[in-house]
């Protein structure tokens, strides 16, 4: 026997209730939110590396990235959130160079980053935005890995314009500095560094970027590192003149993107 329309109406109404509450639960099983982890690797001497989580569990890990070099950003792996052991290994061999130990919050991005010399090599876990900068804005987080003496002014040039009245946005940054995220005018940028204390246009830059656009509401992670050629212990006295600055380059890694940005 049929049902009738008012039994058929009572039961698709609880129904469409189960579905709304099964919806909104955030407990379902094999359903789970993610933490999201990359690596950049910014050991100018270091060789190609090999990283895993919980190294224990390596010949069975399924988050893994090889031969990694110098200057990479890797895309973001998905990771279920806990606590995890993050290690580098010389690529294609069992020889650890480093670890650090992290744990990862679910809906959260991560940058595990990999730097200074490979006899000294360190790993740090850094939380990157992955959320809006305010209107009109973007964040930009400077992270100097630089293993060269000495520290630098970075300074964003606005396309068209001269260092005239122009402070540096991070000021006096030295090896392992991370200036946070720093909030600027959305726009079309350089990155120019300078010795820490140099005037510009009267001291050679250290590191002069090409025009970059910058739109509103990203973030961006901007890593100083060495040129490859110019690690100290590569370099004798003579390959850098009386006052001239060490070469450096920089590598950027996109953070966020706003979806709804023009």
């Amino acid at each position: 026997m049929l049902p009738s329309r008012l039994h058929l109406a009572t039961r698709l109404a609880a129904l469409a209730v189960a579905v709304a509450a099964l919806a909104g639960c955030q407990g379902i099983s094999g359903i789970q939110p993610y933490t999201q982890v990359r690596v950049i690797d910014a050991s100018p001497d270091a060789p190609a590396l090999d990283f895993y989580q919980n190294p224990a569990l390596r010949q069975s890990s399924t988050s893994t990235l090889y031969s990694i070099g110098f200057g990479t950003v890797s895309s973001y792996l998905a990771l279920a959130p806990g606590a995890y052991v993050h290690a580098a290994y010389t690529a294609g061999t069992q020889q650890q160079l480093a670890q650090v130990h992290a744990v990862f919050s679910a809906g959260s991005q991560y940058t595990v980053l990999t730097g200074n010399i490979a006899a000294n090599l360190q790993m740090t876990v850094l939380k990157d935005q992955s959320t809006p900068a305010p209107a009109g804005q973007f964040a930009l987080r400077f992270l100097n890995q630089s293993t060269r003496p000495g520290a630098f002014d970075i300074y964003l040039l606005p396309a068209g314009s001269s260092f005239a009245g122009l402070l540096p946005v991070a000021a006096a940054a030295t090896f392992g500095s991370n200036t946070g995220y720093i909030d600027a005018p959305s726009g079309t940028y350089s990155v120019v560094a300078f010795p820490a204390g140099a005037t510009p246009g009267v001291a050679p830059p250290a590191y002069t970027g090409s025009q970059t656009v910058y739109p509103g509401g990203s973030a961006r992670t901007i890593v100083l590192i060495d040129q490859p050629s110019q690690h100290p212990a590569e370099q004798s006295e003579s390959d850098d003149p009386p006052g001239h600055s060490p070469a450096l380059q920089i590598v950027t890694a996109d953070d966020y993107d706003n979806p709804f940005a023009g």
